[in-house]
């Protein structure tokens, strides 16, 4: 922080574990009150002098930092993989994005102009608006894609003038800190502040008095927490970007061989083990393609390579801790419990050598009623509903507490976008999935968030408007007056 590293204030640490093995990797600075209070004064200290170079001066360093993360993607992207325990050729393509985002946000930021409003009084008052960087941004940032999050979470907080204070994940905190280390060569001190540690680190910072702004990315429960926390400390403008129990919906006349790609792709197997808030875990197949799709779906499944995240060769590796893998262990057991039918994986493969795996798994003949098709698993289960009727396919893809995403396989496009229009989904794919795109909001309805990211919305959240009125004189009476 302020451009230093340092250890934590009263000495503590914590200890973070590569999930391929379950050993542990290294201790890490446990930040506490004091460190989160030197962080953000660190920030506040250094915020007037980012605003005051404007966008273009902003972009400089922007491409200073690219240059840089750039120079290093091989070292950020392999502790991701010994870290998070996604797979290594995953986290470079991270890495990539992340550099693809440090150009799209500051050419986006050079649209944020404030408006010229029409006069009360014709030709007697002026009235614009301007946008102004709230000061210090919190933003806190989840375990599923710590280098890509780390980075891509305070680039539009910053190009808009803000300095930012920024928390990793607790399980996750190795490649923040080296971005933390990274941006303080090339950014001014205390522009880019990192502090790692767990619940009690991210209380004392979404509680400080000084940030006005926060951002959070993680589950609905932490939300939920984080609300009523801040709700004692002041008005604070918050955004939330959470769960998913995402539907995909396979229509009759879809093509098979493509939604099982696309259902595939859609999980993220291969990217961070079924472990994303986007995820279509729940995947909704008319009768008459319902067979084809879990034969394809089975063969998907079984063909993908499980190993340790910095393996040759492995598409997919473990889970991000012991506790998860159990609890995912667990939602499959409760699934088979429930009446659901196994169709792929389903357990522990061989090999796990004391690593946190778990098989790509598939569940079939699903039901609303069971907990599988109604609560974020979180990891690499999907579950598979049959329907016939299509108003109460859609009642049951709506009838969930999260609206994330959606994804609708149809080769008729009136069924597609009037389907579209009835899911409770932020963001919806058609024939495609997973993809995001920059400039197109992202975000949820209902439990699944607040706000927009990835779009001129998130970056208009992270400023402050203003209103400014003049009354103008008539200038013959200005012009009197000098005489």
């Amino acid at each position: 922080m302020g451009g230093e590293l340092r250890d934590a204030a009263d000495g503590g640490t914590f200890e973070t574990v590569d999930p391929s093995t379950g050993e542990v990797l290294a201790s890490v600075p446990q930040a506490g009150g004091v460190d989160v209070d030197d962080a953000v004064a660190s920030a506040n200290r250094a915020q007037p002098a980012w605003d005051r170079l404007g966008v273009r001066g902003r972009r400089e360093y922007f491409e200073q930092l690219g240059a840089a993360i750039e120079e290093r993607a091989t070292e950020l992207a392999m502790l991701d993989a010994i870290d998070a325990g996604n797979p290594y050729t995953a986290m470079l393509r991270d890495v990539g994005f992340a550099l693809a985002s440090l150009k799209d946000w500051p050419a986006l930021a050079l649209g944020l102009t404030g408006d010229v409003v029409p006069e009360a009084s014709p030709g007697k008052n002026l009235h614009y608006t301007l946008y102004e960087p709230y000061g210090v941004v919190a933003r806190i940032v989840p375990f599923n894609h710590p280098v890509l999050f780390a980075i891509n979470s305070v680039l539009p907080p910053l190009i808009a003038g803000n300095a930012v204070v920024m928390k990793p994940a607790e399980q996750t905190p190795l490649s923040a800190l080296a971005f933390g280390e990274l941006a303080a060569e090339v950014l001014p001190p205390g522009v880019v502040n990192v502090v790692s540690g767990g619940a009690e680190t991210g209380d004392a910072l979404v509680t400080h008095r000084d940030i006005k702004r926060i951002a959070f990315t993680g589950s609905t429960a932490t939300a939920l927490k984080i609300q009523r926390r801040v709700a004692e400390f002041g008005l604070k403008h918050l955004s939330f970007e959470l769960g998913g129990k995402n539907a995909m919906i396979v229509f009759p006349d879809a093509d098979v061989e493509a939604a099982v790609a696309g259902a595939v792709n859609g999980m993220n197997l291969t990217v961070c083990q079924g472990q994303s808030c986007g995820s279509n875990s729940r995947i909704l197949v008319h009768a008459q393609a319902y067979d084809a799709f879990l034969e394809g779906l089975r063969a998907r499944f079984e063909a993908i390579r499980v190993g340790p995240a910095y393996a040759p060769d492995v598409e997919m590796g473990p889970l991000v801790s012991a506790a998860h893998r159990d609890r995912v262990l667990g939602y499959i057991a409760s699934g088979k419990a429930e009446g659901a039918r196994l169709v792929a994986g389903g357990g522990v493969p061989r090999g796990a050598n004391g690593g946190y795996f778990v098989e790509p798994t598939a569940l079939a003949d699903v039901s609303m009623e069971m907990r599988i098709a109604r609560e974020e698993i979180f990891g690499p289960v999907v579950s598979v509903l049959r329907w016939t009727d299509y108003s109460a396919m859609l009642e049951q893809a709506n009838a969930v507490e999260y609206g994330l995403t959606a994804s609708i396989w149809t080769n008729d496009l009136s069924v597609a976008h009037r389907t579209a229009q009835r899911l409770d989904a932020g963001y919806i794919w058609i024939n495609d999935t997973s993809k995001h795109f920059f400039g197109t909001p992202f975000g949820g309805t209902k439990n699944s968030g607040l706000g927009r990211e990835e779009s001129m919305e998130e970056l208009v959240s992270y400023c402050e408007q203003k209103a400014v009125h003049a009354i103008l004189q008539d200038p013959e009476d200005a012009l009197a007056r000098i005489a």
